[in-house]
C-alpha cells in the first residue's frame, strides 16, 4: 500500500451533549503533545444541553499551529453517538462533509448506519469505516458510560498509531488528576481529601483500562486493512 504523507491531522467530533467530545478533544491534544507533536483542541459550543449536538476539534502536526477555528476539512472524523448519522444531530451535514481523500472515520455504533450513496462516496474518497462498540466497552470496562470517550480516544490513536498508550495514559492524568495538599489540619479533613485522591485514582485507572483496550482493537484493525500510520514521527520541538 503507498505510503500517505502528512505533516498535520485535523480531528472532527460530532457527538451530543454529555459524552465528554470537549474532554476528549483535550486529552488528545495531550497526548499528542507529549509525544512530541504540536497540537491544540478547542470545542464548539450550541446549546448545552445533554442529547443537543455537540461538537470538538483536535489539530496535531510537525509544525506549530496557529489556527483554532472549526475543522472543516477533517482527515478524521470521530462520531461518538449514532444520532449524529441517524437524526442529524450535526453542525455539518452530511456529518461526513469535508472529509479528505484516504480519511479515517470512527463511529460508535455496531449497526451499519451509513446510506448505499453515504457508503459510494466514501470509497471513492478512500475513506476507511471503523465501527465499534464504544459505550458498550466503556460500560463493561468502566462500568460507566461516562467513559465513552476513552474508548473512542483508544481507537483513534491504536488505527492511527499517532501515540502509543503511555502518551494516552499521560493525556489522561492531566485532565484529571489535580494536585492534593495535606491540609496540615484536622485528621477528618486529611481523612477526606485522602479517600477523595483515592476516588480520582480509580477513576483515571478505569478510563485508562478502557482507553488500552479500544487501542488494541483499533490497532488490529489498523494491521488488518493495511492501513499506514498517519505521521511521521515527531522532531524535537524548537
Amino acid at each position: 500500500m503507498t505510503e500517505i504523507k502528512r505533516k498535520r491531522v485535523g480531528i472532527r467530533m460530532p457527538a451530543i451533549g454529555g459524552q465528554g467530545a470537549v474532554t476528549a478533544a483535550h486529552i488528545i491534544a495531550t497526548a499528542a503533545d507529549y509525544e512530541g507533536y504540536h497540537a491544540v483542541s478547542n470545542p464548539f459550543f450550541g446549546a448545552e444541553k445533554r442529547m443537543a449536538p455537540a461538537e470538538s476539534y483536535a489539530r496535531i502536526g510537525l509544525e506549530p499551529i496557529f489556527d483554532r477555528g472549526e475543522v472543516v476539512y477533517p482527515d478524521i472524523i470521530m462520531v461518538f453517538h449514532p444520532q449524529v448519522i441517524t437524526m442529524g444531530k450535526s453542525y455539518t451535514m452530511p456529518f461526513y462533509s469535508g472529509i479528505k481523500r484516504n480519511g479515517l472515520i470512527i463511529i460508535n455504533s455496531e449497526e451499519d448506519l451509513l446510506s448505499k450513496e453515504d457508503r459510494e462516496y466514501l470509497e471513492s474518497l478512500n475513506v476507511r469505516i471503523f465501527s465499534f462498540p464504544a459505550t458498550q466497552m466503556a460500560a463493561e470496562i468502566a462500568g460507566t458510560e461516562l467513559a465513552t470517550n476513552m474508548a473512542m480516544i483508544g481507537a483513534l490513536f491504536g488505527i492511527t498509531r499517532i501515540v502509543g498508550t503511555e502518551a494516552i495514559e499521560e493525556g489522561i492524568k492531566a485532565r484529571f488528576l489535580k494536585k492534593f495538599v495535606a491540609s496540615g489540619g484536622t485528621a477528618s479533613l486529611d481523612s477526606a481529601l485522602e479517600r477523595k485522591f483515592k476516588k480520582k485514582l480509580e477513576l483515571i485507572e478505569k478510563n485508562v483500562n478502557t482507553a488500552k483496550a479500544t487501542y488494541e482493537l483499533g490497532l488490529k484493525w489498523a494491521e488488518e486493512h493495511g492501513i499506514e500510520p498517519f505521521l511521521p514521527r515527531p522532531t524535537a520541538k524548537v
